[in-house]
């Protein structure tokens, strides 16, 4: 049975270095930890050279004081594998285990994540590291978790070592089994590509016009570079599973080029992400119309609760953000901090570790800080951060075993984001699309969900929804499509946007009208389309309640061939004026929606305005824009969470009674929530 179970409770923890600090300062520590509502610290991550300072000389007493210091006053602990930052021993005594450029110059020693994941020296490595800390510390009474390595991909996601194209060619090998297949899959016939020998089979290299591989190629590098590190994952999580079955597993991070949801269900107990909303506000597109800054962050939680329904912040923002060269970020506003914080609890986290205890005064991230600042006195980050634990004690009991409640989810696919990064035709829109569907939908304060689509997907796990938004989807298979149909038959509703199921696994286009395979569930051919660039403004449409919306970056002209399809908007310009660019067809129980153009917030609006399908699950609140509505609830409960993420006070009516779960008070009528701060209610 596991030592800790993220579903029981909400916790509060943060990242600590003692390393990094005089040990008489670490009990100090503690005490004010403690004071502060934490009740759990990660440590370890990054300590290679102090757990192995040569190979197989293991030294473990500074942590186990650590640790005995953390048990006495009531701290659990997670211990993360250190192998995301390997020593300088290590790396000059095997430079095989260093990555490279596509150009094929390794990558040193100096900053972190300068491996790769192939190295069968670096697996045995990296094996026996986790392997001594696990036997150590299995027994340990303050400890109840690991963390494997630390935030996999972060820094990069590209392998171009000789390991890596000699990897590569095996897993190629393995899912072909012939060079015919092989040749097949990638379309090698074009461009005199075909392979004759598996010696001419590597990773994408550069060739004229810079790196620019075969698209085949470069879809199928995306998925071995995943299977690569869910390989290296495994060996240290076997590792833990075999030695401290009573330890839980996890990993945190959120980054390219690798299946998270295949890593978390092949080997973790759940999955943790590092939450920095302030990411979303620097680098906001200057272009970009009316910006949700970092409530956007929303969504990527949704990707997080995709995976894990309930999961970990393994670090949470907790001050101003940067390294020496790069990622300045501002001090959090008064109330910010607790206000992320709730983001990320309103989103399906239990725990919260708030990253880091103190703010390191040497090295890469002495300006990213922590909830102490250098001088280690008292601040208003600390005092946020001692709020949060207090009123986390209080709901507690009440929130742990619940989940975020949402009827409408926007669906995603790795492959369709892996071919993406390649296909400008496509992928650029993905993104986009999905942030303004969540934009309309949170702006309309219904709660969303994010559903990311695989062949295992079945149809019970579709009907959770009401409405299933799928933007962009390029790459569809056959059987994914006739699922749609079957969820839809029976009384689903889908939306899809342009460039919509005309490819398949492999990335090839079908030989079928676009859009493909999904012709017969959205009832439409299409005429032709274009791209709107350079000369080409962007269109407008006159839509069926005389309204207008604008479609830009891309234009299909759709021709609908069911007589089940009712044409919802049609084009105001070009040669195409007048013809449909958005229609619905009746489909079964249901209806599947086509946009023949990229989606802007507006045109969301308007289709939700069509459908009429979903909407808010708390017609008793009145909210302005500014403020989420989150749902957190069971068969017995459900808690309305309402973020304020304008520092200017926001008005909101109660049309019937609730209890405030802070303070306990029954609210009614008109209340004024203040700049950045949070309100949970039930109703009464």
């Amino acid at each position: 049975m596991k030592a800790f179970n993220i579903n029981e409770q909400l916790m509060l923890g943060v990242c600590y270095y003692p390393e990094q600090w005089p040990e008489e300062m670490w009990e100090d520590d503690m005490i004010r930890m403690k004071e502060t509502g934490i009740s759990l610290i990660r440590v370890g991550e990054f300590a290679w050279s102090i757990f192995e300072p040569t190979e197989g000389n293991y030294q473990f007493k500074d942590f186990d004081y650590m640790l005995r210091l953390a048990h006495k006053h009531g701290l659990k602990v997670i211990i993360g594998t250190p192998t995301a930052t390997p020593p300088a021993w290590l790396t000059e005594k095997y430079p095989e285990v260093l990555n490279a450029t596509v150009e094929g110059h390794l990558l040193h020693h100096g900053l972190r994540r300068h491996t790769n994941y192939t190295s069968t020296t670096y697996h045995r490595l990296s094996a026996a590291i986790t392997e001594a800390l696990v036997l150590h510390y299995k027994d340990n009474p303050a400890v109840v978790g690991w963390q494997l390595d630390n935030e996999f991909n972060c820094e990069i996601g590209e392998f171009y070592s000789e390991t890596d194209h000699e990897a590569f060619r095996e897993w190629v090998k393995q899912r072909y089994g012939t060079l015919e297949k092989l040749n097949d899959a990638w379309g090698t016939v074009f461009w005199s590509q075909t392979y004759s020998s598996w010696s001419q089979v590597h990773l994408p290299r550069l060739v004229p016009g810079g790196k620019q591989p075969n698209p085949h190629l470069a879809l199928d590098e995306k998925r071995f570079i995943s299977d690569s590190v869910i390989a290296y994952a495994k060996i240290q999580a076997d590792i833990i599973a075999e030695h401290a079955p009573h330890h839980f597993i996890t990993t945190n991070g959120l980054f390219g080029h690798l299946n998270s949801h295949q890593l978390t269900k092949e080997l973790l107990d759940f999955f943790s992400y590092d939450s920095y909303p302030q990411f979303s506000t620097i680098n906001t597109d200057p272009k970009e119309k009316r910006p949700l800054y970092d409530r956007s962050w929303s969504l990527t939680l949704s990707t997080v609760r995709s995976i894990s329904p309930q999961f970990c912040i393994m670090e949470q923002q907790a001050g101003p953000g940067g390294w020496v060269n790069k990622m300045d970020m501002p001090s959090p506003k008064p109330g910010q901090l607790r206000l992320w914080s709730y983001q990320s609890i309103a989103h399906g986290a239990n725990l919260v570790v708030y990253f880091r205890w103190r703010t390191a005064t040497f090295g890469q991230e002495i300006y990213w800080h922590g909830l102490n600042d250098y001088g280690n006195t008292p601040n208003r980050r600390v005092a946020e951060a001692a709020k949060v634990g207090k009123e986390l004690q209080l709901l507690s009991d009440q929130l742990a075993a619940t989940t975020y409640q949402a009827d409408v989810a926007i669906v995603r696919d790795y492959n369709n984001e892996w071919d993406g990064e390649y296909d400008v035709w496509h992928g650029p829109f993905g993104w986009k699309s999905g942030k303004e569907w969540f934009k309309a939908l949170t702006r309309k304060h219904i709660p969303s969900d994010v559903l990311y689509m695989n062949e295992e997907t079945t149809l019970a796990e579709l009907q959770r929804y009401k409405l299933l938004v799928y933007p962009h989807p390029a790459i569809m298979s056959k059987a994914t499509a006739q699922l749609l149909e079957a969820y839809v038959v029976a009384g689903g509703h889908i939306v899809f946007g342009c460039r919509s199921g005309y490819k398949d696994q492999r990335g090839h286009c079908y030989m079928l009208p676009f859009p493909g395979v999904l012709s017969t569930l959205t009832g439409i051919t299409l005429e032709e389309y274009t791209v709107l660039k350079g000369t080409r403004p962007a269109t407008t449409l006159t839509c069926s309640d005389q309204s207008t919306l604008e479609a830009a970056h891309f234009n299909e002209i759709i021709q609908p061939v069911s007589a089940t399809v009712d044409v919802l908007a049609v084009y105001d310009q070009d040669y195409y004026k007048g013809k449909p660019a958005l229609t619905q067809n009746r489909f079964g129980k249901g209806t599947a929606t086509y946009y023949g153009s990229v989606f802007s917030e507006e045109a969301a609006h308007y289709i939700l305005q069509q459908l009429d399908v979903v909407s808010t699950p708390a017609p008793w609140l009145e909210l302005p824009e500014q403020v989420e509505l989150a749902l957190r609830g069971n068969e017995e409960e459900q808690y309305y969470f309402l973020l304020n993420y304008n520092e200017q006070p926001a008005e909101i009516s109660l049309h019937e009674p609730a209890v405030d779960m802070i303070t306990n008070q029954t609210l009614q009528g008109d209340i004024i929530l203040e700049g950045y701060d949070v309100l949970i209610l039930r109703k009464a």
